[in-house]
Order: C-alpha cells, then sequence, then structure tokens
C-alpha cells in the first residue's frame, strides 16, 4: 500500500512541478533546504510527510534536496532560523515567533500547521495542585519560551498570581514528564500524548489550555529566504497542502504510521488527533489568537513591546 502511496504521492509532485516551475530570476538561490522534524506533541503532518516523502519529491522538482533537523525547542529552533542552518520551521509554536520578533530577528509565517488549546496541559499527582493558588511555591517544570510556558502564565494569572510565584524550571516535555513521575517536580507542563499517557497513570490534569490560549503553532522562514526563493515558498505551501490531502484521504493509513512513529497505540493516536485542526489556511481567527498572544506577552513581561502579527505573515499568491 506505502509504496503504491509513495507513487501517487511523486506523481502529484511532478505535477505541482509543472505548475510552480522555476525559471529565470525565480529560481531557487540554494540547493538544499532544511526542514524541522519535530513528532511531539502529536504533529501527523510531520510524520505523514517525511514517511511519504512529499518534500523531497516537491523541492527535488526544483533541483532541491530536502535535509531534516530535529532540534524541537522553540529558542533553538529560531536560533538555527536566524542562522540560515534552517530555512523552513515545520512546526513551531506562535508563541516562539513572536518573541524571536520581538527580539529583532527575521522571522515570517508561511502558513499554519496546528491549533490544539486542549492537547497543552498541566499535570500533576493524583494528590498535586488544582488551582492556581495551590501553584504558589511549587516547582514547576517545562520548556520554556513556549505554548506551555505561556500556559503556565495564563493559569497562574487567572487567579491573580506571576510566574515569580512559582519556581518554574526550563526542561523538554520528556525530562519534565520523567521529574514528574520520579516526584522531584509538583508540576509538569505537557502535551499530547505525554499529557495522555499521565493521566491514564493516575496522575490529574490542572487544566487544559481550553479559553487561556489560542495554542497556534505555525510554519516559519525568514522573510530574507522567502523573498530570494518565492517559488520555493510556494513549492512549500503546495506541498504542504498535499500533505494535508494525504492525511484526509488514508486516515487508517495514517494513524499506524503515526502509532509507528510515536510508539503509541493506534488507539491513543485516534482518541488524541480530534484535538487538533491540522489546516494549513491562517484564518481571521488565527491572527486574533496570535494577537491576544502578543498583548497577553507584553502584559506579563515576556516582551517588552507589541509585534504586528499581520505583517509577520507572508503574503498569500
Amino acid at each position: 500500500m506505502l509504496k503504491k502511496t509513495l507513487a501517487l504521492v511523486a506523481a502529484t509532485a511532478v505535477g505541482l512541478a509543472a505548475l510552480t516551475g522555476c525559471t529565470g530570476s525565480d529560481a531557487p538561490t540554494v540547493d538544499k533546504v532544511t526542514l524541522t522534524y519535530v513528532t511531539a506533541p502529536l504533529n501527523v503532518p510531520s510524520i505523514t510527510e517525511r514517511e511519504i516523502g512529499t518534500f523531497a519529491d516537491a523541492f527535488g522538482a526544483d533541483g532541491v534536496d530536502v535535509a531534516y533537523s530535529e532540534l524541537t525547542t522553540g529558542p533553538e529552533q529560531t536560533a538555527a532560523l536566524a542562522s540560515g542552518d534552517i530555512q523552513f520551521l515545520f512546526a513551531v509554536g506562535a508563541t516562539s515567533v513572536i518573541l524571536s520578533a520581538a527580539n529583532g530577528a527575521d522571522i515570517a509565517i508561511v502558513d499554519a500547521y496546528a491549533r490544539a488549546p486542549e492537547a497543552f496541559m498541566l499535570v500533576s499527582g493524583a494528590d498535586g495542585p488544582t488551582s492556581p493558588a495551590d501553584l504558589v511555591g511549587k516547582t514547576i517544570a517545562g520548556p520554556k519560551g513556549t505554548i506551555l510556558h505561556q500556559l503556565l502564565v495564563a493559569y497562574l494569572a487567572s487567579g491573580g498570581y506571576t510566574a515569580d510565584d512559582v519556581n518554574f524550571v526550563d526542561m523538554t516535555i520528556p525530562d519534565a514528564q520523567a521529574a514528574l513521575a520520579g516526584g522531584s517536580i509538583d508540576v509538569a507542563l505537557l502535551a499530547g500524548p505525554a499529557a495522555s499517557t499521565m493521566l491514564a497513570d493516575g496522575y490529574q490534569k490542572v487544566t487544559d489550555g481550553k479559553g487561556l490560549i489560542g495554542a497556534t503553532i505555525v510554519v516559519a522562514t525568514t522573510r530574507k529566504f522567502a523573498d530570494a526563493n518565492p517559488s520555493l515558498i510556494r513549492t512549500f505551501r503546495e506541498a504542504h497542502q498535499s500533505v494535508l490531502d494525504y492525511i484526509d484521504a488514508h486516515p487508517d493509513e495514517v494513524v499506524g504510521l503515526t502509532a509507528a512513529e510515536t510508539g503509541l497505540s493506534e488507539a491513543a493516536v485516534r482518541d488524541t488527533v480530534p484535538m487538533y485542526d491540522f489546516s494549513a489556511q491562517i484564518t481571521d481567527a488565527d491572527i486574533a489568537a496570535m494577537s491576544a498572544t502578543v498583548d497577553f506577552m507584553v502584559a506579563n513581561g515576556m516582551i517588552e513591546k507589541a509585534v504586528d502579527v499581520q505583517g509577520l505573515i507572508l503574503p498569500s499568491e
């Protein structure tokens, strides 16, 4: 089945290349692009794309090779983008993009990746904190400068508290999960399957992001790269949509691919996927959510001055 679908995707990519053929001044300025490959919390488009090779085929038709980077944290990703080591952040939290832009970095949004507020959670032990007030003085761990970090601050703010009222420790999601299981922290900032696994093991959800954060995940590049390579931006967008179309057309196969890559059961994947909206088009609601995130970050001292979200988005063609 997979060999047949690989052939189908390759044919689709060739068709896309015919529509977006690069000639003259529109020709790519690079012979290789590097994209981030991040599977957590449950990045079904990334897992599917790499398995069926959509980007390799689409960019290959433009004479451009594809490589992957497994940098996973927002700060690492935006730093690699700024250095030119990576050309596309294929799944980066809008919080990280806004923070990077606020710090003066050249960063631009290509399209949307996902929205999943209910997939991001604060998780504690069975007898742990259950309210913002209960978090005061507790040790809380998770990835700094991310959607999860924003969720923590938003939840504290809902009770009239700030990040200064807790002991926050910067950790990756797997490390935070392990630390909670080991009893060295009181609360872990978890997302997707990591959170679901802990809940199934008897831990409790303190809160998720519903009503607190937009949890918008996007695709980012630099404006310098986009201005120099409009054809590659078109290729990326069309190939990204091709992946989403494939997911819609082959749901059972995609669940199997995702389960195999993540080590989750197919049942767990099916239970978690509905938390995500993977559509690529940036909507007015997305812009409003990201603008609200900017306001929130300014109000809570995460950035010093506002960022124009609309100005970060590359124009559509």
